[in-house]
């Protein structure tokens, strides 16, 4: 099996997705969560994670840089700490795959080289519409109905240096209703979500293994 680093930020329920495939399809998953990380300690998908006996860590600007280099760090200095921190630790793990689920930071520096076509993003829009700076959750769907778009969805992509750019793995689609709100268009995506990332790492497990 594949080990795998799911990085999350909140709720966690793409993450437990994941967890309820590895846990019930027998031999069949090709691979084993080994790790989570958070750069929040209050995310819930730490509960999740834990209460599935998986080793967790927080990587937020205050665990790597420490208080006082944290405040006065630029948010690129906090960005690149974080990444290679996570480096450091997805080595000491023997991480092979890196899936970002939810994950509100934007990775950078030498783990997108020595990760090369090994880090996965989910985005909720169907890329390459609605992706980058400033898309993520709410502000996507707020975007996609603002555009008076007749269908949405969610995409599983390669992450790469730039912001949602990276090759596209899988995607799943939605119709977008006429008096939908953001929470009404995420009701309906959501469980597109937790089928798309069970799906891209399958899919990514099995195109490394036969690499």
């Amino acid at each position: 099996m594949t080990n795998i680093a799911v990085l999350v930020s909140g709720g966690g329920t793409n993450l437990q997705a994941l967890i309820d495939y590895e846990r019930n399809s027998d031999s069949n998953c090709p691979y084993h969560i080994a790790l989570v990380i958070s750069n929040t300690k209050n995310a819930y998908a730490l509960e999740r994670a834990q209460k599935a006996g998986i080793r967790t860590e927080i990587k937020s600007p205050y665990t790597v840089l420490g208080k006082e280099k944290a405040e006065n760090a630029t948010r690129d200095e906090k960005r690149l700490a974080i990444s290679d921190s996570i480096l450091e630790l997805c080595k000491e793990c023997n991480i092979e795959l890196i899936v970002l689920a939810g994950y509100l930071s934007v990775l950078g520096g030498k783990i997108i080289d020595e990760y090369s076509g090994k880090i996965m993003n989910l985005h909720p829009a169907l890329l390459p519409k609605f992706g980058g700076v400033g898309m993520w959750g709410e502000n996507v769907h707020k975007a996609v109905i603002a555009a008076g778009e007749k269908e949405s969805g969610c995409t599983i992509h390669l992450v790469d240096s730039g912001c949602d750019t990276g090759k596209i793995l899988v995607q799943k689609k939605v119709p977008v209703m006429a008096d939908d709100t953001p929470e009404t268009l995420y009701e309906r995506i959501a469980p597109e979500e937790h089928k798309a990332i069970v799906e891209g790492v399958c899919l990514l497990c099995k195109n490394l293994n036969n690499n």
